[in-house]
């Protein structure tokens, strides 16, 4: 077996699990603001890829950043090389693949919190970013860990997208999903049901590290309670 696919996925799936993480928890803690305005429209526009078709949404993102694009050439004068077609180009179809997932568990978390909390630490002074990052998010926090781990699932498995966006180039932009496509179509069965036992175990395991954070929180909000 050419573990090469899978470490390049794991990279990718890395770097897009911060990238997304950072956008997901921010949009996640303001779709969880009862009063902004907008909010359904925000959600259903981020869930958007969780439902769309892969090739479709892979179109969309290849018209977007490719080369002829506006943003495809600003990011080629800023860094020097195409956006698509590249590891970075799977980085970002990994992001994208992930950004729903986390923002979504994000938002639950944070809508989970108790609302006076936040309140009466901005009574004793704090502002409202303090009063987020010291009370809103670390209440939140086995959510968004779960969220984040979700995220990093879906952006190791991403196929679509990926081959839409970056192509599948050995060494280079070739995933382990895509490379399971490669083996099955080579009829190479021994190396495509080896890639799949170690894609389907890790995701096995991030499922099973969820399912304990959630039922962990569940088991502290019951004591809490009671």
């Amino acid at each position: 077996m050419d573990w090469d696919p899978l470490f390049l996925s794991l990279e990718a799936a890395l770097i897009a699990t911060l990238l997304a993480g950072v956008v997901g928890v921010a949009l996640g803690a303001l779709l969880a603001r009862p009063r902004m305005p907008g909010r359904h429209l925000l959600d259903a526009l981020i869930a958007a890829p969780m439902v769309m078709p892969p090739t479709v949404l892979g179109y969309y993102v290849l018209v977007m950043v490719g080369r002829k694009s506006a943003i495809g050439g600003l990011y080629r004068d800023l860094v020097g090389s195409d956006l698509t077609f590249t590891f970075h180009g799977v980085v970002l179809a990994a992001s994208i693949g992930a950004l729903p997932m986390i923002a979504k568990a994000a938002r639950t978390a944070f809508e989970g919190v108790d609302p006076t909390l936040p309140r009466a630490a901005r009574t004793l002074g704090a502002g409202r970013l303090r009063a987020f990052f010291t009370v809103t998010l670390p209440l939140a926090a086995p959510g968004v860990i779960g969220g984040l781990m979700l995220g990093f699932a879906r952006g190791l498995g991403d196929f679509g997208v990926t081959l839409m966006v970056a192509g599948d180039i050995p060494g280079e932009t070739q995933s382990a999903p895509l490379a399971i496509y490669d083996h099955v179509q080579a009829k190479r069965e021994h190396a495509a049901a080896t890639s799949s036992l170690v894609l389907t175990i890790g995701a096995v395991v991030i499922l099973y590290a969820v399912n304990r954070l959630t039922r962990d929180r569940h088991r502290e909000d019951e004591a809490r309670w009671h």
